[in-house]
């Protein structure tokens, strides 16, 4: 009997591929655009799709043999998820196996900015060791973190800063989570709230219609001007116009970013010049140990080809 046919947007790790050869024949999309992936998918039983791409409505209606969608990660943004469903197309993902590399990035941001670490690094290399009398960091201990989200991930770094720097911490969500904020002693505020009392603003919540521009500039002039803005989530939640201008106008102190409104990031964006920012490509949730577990999201994705309910279905198929 063949082997089911399983397209691959980007590269996984080696683990998902070895596991992949032993039950599919694996196909890798020559590009992102919806008509290359229409063209490719004619054939496919599965999807396994990262950051960049999308699964449209379109896309399954090219496949009339596709049976399920496996997102690397968590964020199912890029699918439409209503789409599938209609469709009877399973959309499975990997809940839960980037919380710890995704939080430690956010904090690795927090702790970078504040102690003036990547700006001290490269003045160093630059040849101005007088940097050390030109700037003063801060410390953490102390300080009110505001977690935008307290979800999974948001959680873990409120645990972090609150048990490793003593840190009040803040929360906005639209759930009150009471039970699990008494550990670390976090109270419950609205945003605007948080905005304004908070020394860090660490921003984890889904990119939905209901958060594009979340933080906007109403809100950034909430922020005391000797605030950190961190950015893990995804990249529509920030008004990027917004938050270079407040950077550019000292409303804020620095910002901390691993997602865009667009990614790959152009070489001409805006932000890459704006002061006291630390940038990363993305890459929160690329860790040796994430990276191993989210690529296993083909295990659902062959339970459903042959018949088999997933383990971690997004959306419910009868």
């Amino acid at each position: 009997m063949a082997k089911p046919k399983i397209l691959l947007y980007e590269e996984i790790h080696p683990v998902g591929i070895n596991y992949l050869d032993e039950h599919a024949e694996i196909i890798w999309a020559s590009g992102y655009d919806e008509d290359t992936i229409c063209n490719q998918v004619v054939d496919v039983s599965g999807i396994v799709i990262r950051a960049n791409g999308s699964v449209t409505g379109r896309i399954m209606d090219s496949a009339p043999n596709l049976k399920v969608v496996g997102r690397h990660g968590v964020g199912v943004d890029n699918i439409e998820l209503e789409a599938a469903t209609e469709r009877g197309i399973y959309v499975v993902n990997t809940p839960g196996v980037n919380n710890e590399a995704v939080a430690e990035h956010a904090v690795g941001l927090m702790l970078s900015l504040t102690k003036l670490i990547t700006a001290g690094d490269k003045a160093l290399r630059n040849g101005n060791w007088n940097y050390r009398y030109q700037r003063r960091g801060q410390e953490m201990k102390g300080q009110t973190l505001g977690i935008v989200g307290l979800g999974n991930i948001g959680y873990r770094v409120a645990q972090i800063c609150h048990f490793a720097f003593d840190m009040e911490i803040l929360y906005c969500d639209e759930v009150d989570k009471q039970d699990v904020a008494k550990e670390i002693k976090a109270s419950k505020v609205e945003l605007e709230e948080l905005l304004k009392s908070s020394d860090y603003v660490s921003l984890h919540v889904p990119s939905l219609p209901t958060t594009r521009y979340l933080i906007n500039s109403e809100n950034i002039k909430l922020m005391k001007k000797t605030a950190y803005l961190i950015n893990t989530s995804r990249g529509p939640v920030v008004d990027t116009e917004a938050l270079i201008e407040a950077l550019d106008n000292n409303l804020i102190t620095g910002t901390g970013l691993d997602v865009y409104e667009e990614e790959p990031l152009p070489d001409d964006d805006k932000i890459l010049d704006a002061p006291n920012t630390i940038l990363t490509p993305h890459v929160a949730s690329h860790t040796e140990e994430a990276m191993k577990a989210m690529a296993m999201v083909v295990e659902d994705v062959i339970q459903v080809i042959n018949g088999n309910k997933p383990k971690n279905p997004v959306n419910q198929i009868p």
